[in-house]
């Protein structure tokens, strides 16, 4: 059983693969908060700004079976252009591995898709994800050491970039933290960037372009 709290197709809005078209999964649930506001200060991660609590949103739901749910992403993708770029799936949350696993990865395999997880890295990845996002968070043990991107949210008060810089990823991206201080954030961000030029700015332009 799988719960989903919602399936959309639009582009990537964030980090290496910015602005590629993708299906997005975003699977219901999260290991370091509820969802609920009112626990929101006591969560060990405060500064999530994703719904993804139940699975009330488009084409969400319950999917019994790996095959169901592959097939329903599927769906999202353009018939056109199936055979001029290959079909890619983001996987993500809450955190989808507490969900995400082999026989769904099989399953999209199967059916053409690139798959690529966003995740807080505290959970062991299963085999064949093709792409790994990882945003690591205060107060957690990392066990992603490795993978395609590591996307910091900055500023974090309990955590700071250098700690992440000899893991083995191909890219090291900071990202302004969203909310009331963004525009500060961003100047951060930048700041930080230009310092440690190891670094490459990520900003959410899906929230610039106004779609999901």
């Amino acid at each position: 059983m799988y719960a989903v709290k919602e399936l959309f197709y639009t582009l990537q809005g964030e980090g290496a693969r910015v602005g590629r078209p993708a299906v997005f999964l975003r699977f219901a649930g999260c290991n370091l908060w509820n969802g609920r506001e009112e626990d929101r200060g006591n969560a060990i991660c405060s500064f999530c700004d994703t719904d993804f609590v139940g699975t009330d949103g488009t084409f969400g739901g319950k999917y019994e079976k790996a095959t169901d749910l592959a097939t329903q992403a599927k769906s999202l993708w353009p018939v056109a252009n199936e055979f001029k770029s290959k079909p890619y799936i983001v996987c993500t949350g809450g955190e989808p591995l507490l969900q995400l696993d082999s026989e769904l990865i099989d399953a999209l395999h199967q059916l053409g898709f690139e798959v690529a997880i966003e995740t807080n890295g505290t959970i062991d990845i299963p085999r064949g994800i093709d792409w790994v996002c990882m945003s690591p968070k205060p107060n957690t043990v990392i066990k992603v050491l490795r993978g395609n991107e590591l996307k910091f949210v900055y500023p974090q008060k309990e955590l700071n970039p250098e700690v992440f810089e000899a893991f083995d990823y191909e890219h090291f991206f900071i990202q302004p933290m969203d909310g009331s201080d963004v525009k500060q954030n961003i100047q951060l961000s930048l700041a930080y960037c230009l310092s440690n030029p190891q670094w490459k700015l990520s900003l959410q332009t899906h929230k610039l372009l106004g779609i999901r």
